[in-house]
């Protein structure tokens, strides 16, 4: 991106950061005047706490493939700018696990570490997500864990991590600095809270031996704010149920738990077509009853739903535009019964925002 684009993209931000924070123009016009400065001396800025947490924020509403959106100014900030040591990014991980999970009433919550330079990512966080199962290739070529970690998973048990080789092994934390070789943490057990699955009505579902984690920390996605890119800030909502029994447990690329959970219930999988709908059912009406019971905030896929549409008007009101992506918004179970699967969505690239990045081992 040419220097004038630069410039731009960060008095774009600082505009609306203005606009939406109702800063009067004795404030905003200085301000814009030493940002144009400071990009023109050096190449970039240093936003202030205050245009950090609002970018976040920002950042969270205009991501086109996030259905909980109406709670973007929740969003709390952890302004760790000046740390990317592997060690004390670490330490301040762990916090985050235990910030964020906050006893099961889970806190939206980012914490954001060095940003990027001109030579690239100053420090990145190898994980999709800061918590996540092994997934072991067997002898046969079945996958025993989370096949969708595999990858990751091998490289672990390159750089000397050993699994308790169970279908639920927590993987490591795998940290790393620009320059520097990989650095691995053990797996986060102590600050994890994890849910053991039952079901309110089918008593033999406990044996199925299914557990997942509290808070779904999404780790290696880079947060952009007028120009600047934070490679390792982890960001965090809490979960929507058929993420997990949808999705983590019920693909065939996944747990592929739908057959095991029909013939335990007795279906007929032969002549009953309709055999994964009401696997599925079950398996997605467990995974919201274990949150329940143990305390442990979580949103039904129909009630996010909802909660979306009432995002998307306050957002008209507002005078924005709402962009989203019609296959991420529309639940992964039941999708004509939400009132998201019957508008049609334009997917726009809005700024700031969480972009994807190449996994860190491929190239960092």
């Amino acid at each position: 991106m040419v220097a004038n684009d630069s410039t731009r993209e960060a008095l774009d931000f600082l505009e609306a950061f203005a606009l939406e924070r109702k800063i009067d123009s004795k404030t905003h016009v200085p301000r814009m005047a030493q940002v144009k400065e400071e990009i023109t001396s050096t190449g970039t800025w240093t936003p202030r706490f205050e245009e950090l947490e609002h970018g976040a924020r920002m950042a969270w509403r205009n991501n086109a493939r996030c259905i909980g959106r109406l709670f973007w100014p929740s969003l709390k900030v952890r302004d760790l700018r000046q740390i990317s040591d592997p060690a004390e990014v670490h330490q301040a991980l762990l916090e985050h696990l235990e910030a964020a999970t906050n006893g099961g009433k889970i806190q939206p919550l980012i914490t954001v570490f060095a940003p990027a330079t001109d030579q690239g990512s100053s420090v990145r966080i190898w994980n999709h997500q800061l918590l996540g199962y092994a997934g072991y290739e067997q002898q046969d070529g079945s996958i025993l864990g989370d096949p969708k970690n595999l990858a990751f998973t091998r490289e672990a048990l390159a750089l000397g991590w050993h699994g308790a080789g169970t279908r639920f092994d927590l993987l490591p934390l795998i940290i790393q600095k620009r320059g520097c070789a990989p650095v691995l943490f053990p797996a986060p057990c102590a600050q994890v809270l994890e849910i053991p699955l039952t079901h309110p009505t089918l008593p033999w579902f406990s044996d199925l031996g299914l557990k997942w984690y509290a808070v779904p920390i999404l780790s290696d996605m880079k947060l952009r704010i007028g120009d600047i890119d934070f490679p390792a800030a982890p960001f965090n909502g809490w979960y929507m149920g058929t993420e997990i029994g949808s999705r983590d447990l019920g693909d065939e690329a996944r747990y592929d738990m739908l057959p095991v959970i029909a013939e335990k219930m007795g279906i007929d999988r032969t002549h009953d077509p309709l055999w994964k709908d009401r696997a599925l059912v079950e398996l997605n009406a467990a995974v919201i009853f274990s949150y329940e019971q143990a305390g442990v905030r979580i949103v039904d896929h129909h009630r996010a739903s909802s909660e979306f549409m009432e995002f998307a008007a306050r957002e008209m009101k507002a005078g924005r535009t709402v962009s989203a992506d019609w296959s991420w918004i529309v639940p992964p179970m039941s999708g004509s019964a939400t009132p998201v699967f019957h508008k049609t969505w334009e997917n726009r690239s809005q700024l700031p925002d969480y972009l994807p990045q190449k996994n860190a081992w491929e190239f960092f």
